[in-house]
């Protein structure tokens, strides 16, 4: 049976973080911190997904080159695997931009809702992947459009490649407009 004290003090949590949030900076400090746990576990998913593709790509690649008719697109599965892997070392290798930048400057719901909604066209890439996967492996399957499908693939990532760098430069570009 817990004790009235016990029952005191777990009743006041958090009564603590609030006192310590009325302290003059700490509270944007655990916003900044937020963000930035945020924004690495954010990358560290998203590069996690496209390794995902990666591997998926590699195994459609072996099954194209074991059924013999692969040869003649290796050039091309060179250059989709590549954008793939620079996507992905972009994406893992990121640098938090706003790690010091935020430590004066108040950023605005607007720009907030820009960095978000690239974050969330991010994880659309992701989603997008796995369709144009499918696609490819179908193609593989069926011996027919394969490479149209590479193509997709190719696509999808130098487009989530380029929507990373405008989030890249959207972050950049907070420390310019204070």
């Amino acid at each position: 049976m817990p004790s009235e004290l016990y029952e005191q003090i777990v009743s006041q949590r958090g009564k603590l973080e609030n006192l310590m949030n009325k302290l003059p900076g700490f509270k944007g400090y655990h916003e900044k911190q937020a963000r930035r746990t945020a924004d690495r576990m954010l990358r560290e998913h998203l590069a996690s997904e496209i390794e995902r593709h990666i591997t998926r790509f590699g195994r459609i690649q072996n099954e194209l080159l074991d059924g013999g008719k692969g040869l003649k697109y290796m050039s091309r599965a060179r250059e989709v695997k590549s954008k793939l892997q620079m996507y992905h070392d972009k994406v893992a290798t990121a640098a938090p931009k706003y790690s010091g930048m935020f430590e004066e400057i108040k950023i605005t719901e607007d720009t907030l809702d820009r960095i978000y909604a690239f974050d969330e066209a991010q994880l659309r890439y992701i989603l997008q992947f796995d369709t144009v996967m499918d696609q490819l492996a179908a193609a593989v399957d069926s011996g027919e459009g394969i490479e149209e499908a590479m193509d997709a693939v190719y696509d999808v990532a130098a487009e989530a490649a380029d929507a990373f760098d405008l989030r890249d430069d959207e972050i950049t570009n907070i420390g310019k407009m204070s």
